[in-house]
C-alpha cells in the first residue's frame, strides 16, 4: 500500500481548484472551463491510482490519515477508506469531469435568463461540492463526517438558487431547509453519542467497539437515521427533491441525485448499522416499510409526471427505496448489491440527467407534451436517451440490473414478503420510463419542433464525451460486475459482522422432497 496521502490531496485538491478558478477574471470564462475540467480530470486520473493501490484483500480501511484538530473535545481529523467509500470516491472523481464538460454553456445560459453568478463561479462551486462529497466518503471521524455533511450543502444551493431554472429560489431554500434541519437531528445525536461514549471520542473505530443502553441506542439511531432518510432521501422525506432536481441545472441535478443523495445511504451502512446494531435491528421493519412505499409511491407519481427533470428525480427515489431494502435486509448479498446500487444508480441516472438536459437545452422546454417524435430530428440523441432510460429501470445487460438482482435475492432469503412487494417496482419502471420515452422521442413529430433551429442539431462530439464513458461502464459492469464487486463484498462482510448478522444456511432438499 502506498504512503502517498490520497486521501487529503483528493479532498483539499478540489477546493484549491475552485479557488484558482473563482479567481480567474469574469472575461475569461473558457479559461475558467478549460482549468475546471483540467482539474477535475487530474482528481479522476489520482483516484484511479489509488484504486489500483488498493488492496481489496488487505486491511478494512486503507490510506488511513489522522491529523489533530480539537484537542478538547477529542476530535480529529481522520480520512480513511474501504470499499464501500472508495466505490463512492471513484464514482464523485468520475461523474465531476463529465458533469463539467457537458455544463459548458449552462452558466452562460443563466446569465442569460437573469442569473446574477459568473461562469467562473459556477465552476468553482462544481469544484468546491467535489471537494465536499469526497470528505464526507472519506471521514474516519463522526464530528468531521458532520461538518462536511452540513457543509456541503452550501455550493449545491447556489447551484440550484443561482443558475437554476425558473423555480430555482424556491427549490434552493427547500432543498436547504430539509437538509439543514435533518442535520440538525444528527447533530442532538453526534453531542449524544460524545457525552455517552467512554472515553469521550468522536472516532468511528473506537465507537464501533462500544455498547450503549437500549433506549439511548435507539434514539441515537433516530437522530442519525432521520438525517440520513431526509438526504437519501426515503418516503416521506422525499418532497424537496422533485423541486430541487426539476430547478437545478442538469449537470448539477446529475450530482445531486447521482452522488449527494447517496451519502444518505452511505451514512446508514457505516454509521447506523455498525454503531446501532441493536437499533438497527428494532427499527429495520419501520425501514423496510418506508423503503416499499417509496418504491410503489414513487413509481406511481412518476407516471403521471409532464416535465423531464422531476419525472427522473421521482424514478430515483424509487431506486433509494431499492437501496433501503438492500440495506435492512441484513444479508451480505443484499449488502452488496445495494452498495453496487449506489454506485450503478450515479452511472444509470447521472447519464440519464445529464441526456435530459441536451433535450432540454435544445428544446428551450423539460415538459415532455413539448417534445413528441423528437427521435425524427435527432435520432442519435434519442438512441442515448433509449439508452439511459433502458439503463434506468434496470435492462439485463446493463449494471443496474446485477444490483438490482443482488438486493432482491438477498431479501428473498430472509424475508420473501417483502422482495416480492419490491419486484412490483421492477414493473412500473418499465411503464414509466418506456412510456417517457414513447412521448418525447417516439411517433409524430410535434410540429413546433421544426420551428426550433436548436432540435434539428444533433448529438456534438463535447456531448459524445460526456455519455459514452458512462455507456460504455453501465455496459461493461452489466456484464462483468466483479471489479466492483470484488471491493465492495470486504466491506459489507465486516459491516455485517460488526453488526453480529450471519447469511442464512441454504436450503437444500432432500431427494425425497425433490421428487415431491
Amino acid at each position: 500500500m502506498s504512503d502517498f496521502k490520497f486521501l487529503s490531496v483528493l479532498t483539499v485538491a478540489p477546493l484549491v481548484g475552485a479557488l484558482v478558478v473563482a479567481l480567474l477574471p469574469r472575461h475569461k470564462p473558457t479559461l475558467a472551463k478549460q482549468v475546471a475540467f483540467v482539474w477535475s480530470l487530474a482528481l479522476f486520473v489520482l483516484t484511479v491510482v489509488m484504486w489500483a493501490t488498493f488492496e481489496a484483500a488487505g486491511d478494512r480501511f486503507q490510506f488511513r490519515e489522522s491529523y489533530p484538530w480539537i484537542d478538547t473535545w477529542n476530535v480529529r481529523f481522520t480520512l480513511e477508506v474501504d470499499g464501500i467509500a472508495l466505490v463512492m470516491i471513484a464514482l464523485v472523481t468520475l461523474l465531476v469531469p463529465l458533469v463539467i464538460l457537458a455544463s459548458w454553456h449552462d452558466a452562460e445560459n443563466a446569465q442569460a435568463a437573469g442569473g446574477k453568478r459568473s461562469v467562473p463561479a459556477f465552476f468553482a462551486l462544481l469544484l468546491a461540492l467535489e471537494s465536499m462529497m469526497i470528505g464526507v466518503f472519506a471521514a474516519g471521524d463522526v464530528f468531521l463526517f458532520y461538518v462536511f455533511f452540513e457543509v456541503m450543502l452550501v455550493p449545491m444551493y447556489f447551484l440550484i438558487g443561482s443558475y437554476g431554472g425558473a423555480r430555482r429560489q424556491y427549490a434552493a431554500v427547500k432543498f436547504f431547509l430539509y437538509s439543514l434541519v435533518g442535520g440538525l437531528f444528527m447533530l442532538a445525536a453526534v453531542i449524544g453519542l460524545w457525552v455517552v461514549s467512554d472515553p469521550h471520542t468522536f472516532d468511528w473505530q473506537t465507537l464501533t467497539s462500544q455498547e450503549f443502553a437500549t433506549w439511548t441506542e435507539r434514539w441515537l439511531f433516530l437522530g442519525f437515521f432521520v438525517a440520513f432518510a431526509v438526504k437519501a432521501p426515503f418516503f416521506p422525506f422525499h418532497t424537496w427533491l422533485p423541486d430541487a432536481g426539476g430547478a437545478a441545472p442538469a449537470g448539477a441535478a446529475a450530482l445531486l441525485v447521482g452522488v449527494l443523495d447517496k451519502v444518505g445511504t452511505f451514512g446508514i451502512l457505516r454509521y447506523c448499522l455498525p454503531l446501532f446494531p441493536n437499533a438497527s435491528d428494532y427499527f429495520a421493519p419501520l425501514a423496510l416499510t418506508l423503503s416499499l412505499v417509496g418504491i410503489i409511491y414513487a413509481a406511481l407519481l412518476a407516471v403521471g409526471q409532464n416535465d423531464l427533470k422531476r419525472l427522473v428525480s421521482y424514478t430515483s427515489i424509487a431506486h433509494f427505496g431499492f437501496i433501503g431494502v438492500g440495506i435492512f435486509a441484513f444479508t451480505t448479498q443484499a449488502g452488496s448489491g445495494s452498495v453496487l446500487y449506489m454506485v450503478n444508480h450515479g452511472l444509470a441516472t447521472g447519464l440519464l440527467f445529464l441526456v435530459v438536459g441536451m433535450l432540454v437545452t435544445r428544446r428551450g422546454s423539460a415538459l415532455v407534451s413539448d417534445f413528441g417524435g423528437a427521435g425524427k430530428l435527432i435520432p442519435v440523441l434519442a438512441g442515448v436517451f433509449f439508452i439511459a432510460g433502458l439503463a434506468s429501470l434496470a435492462m439485463p445487460g446493463t449494471a443496474p440490473f446485477i444490483s438490482e438482482f443482488l438486493v432482491l435475492i438477498g431479501a428473498f432469503t430472509v424475508n420473501k414478503p417483502v422482495a416480492i412487494v419490491a419486484t412490483l417496482g421492477i414493473i412500473l419502471a418499465a411503464g414509466y420510463v418506456l412510456w417517457m420515452v414513447q412521448r418525447t422521442t417516439q411517433g409524430t413529430p410535434n410540429p413546433e419542433l421544426h420551428n426550433v433551429p436548436a432540435m434539428r442539431r444533433d448529438i456534438s462530439a463535447r456531448e459524445v464525451a460526456v455519455v459514452a464513458p458512462l455507456i460504455a461502464l453501465l455496459l461493461v459492469f452489466g456484464f462483468y460486475p466483479k471489479p466492483l464487486l470484488n471491493v465492495i463484498n470486504p466491506a459489507v462482510a465486516a459491516t455485517m459482522q460488526d453488526m453480529g448478522k450471519q447469511d442464512p444456511a441454504p436450503t437444500v432438499a432432500t431427494n425425497q422432497e425433490a421428487s415431491k
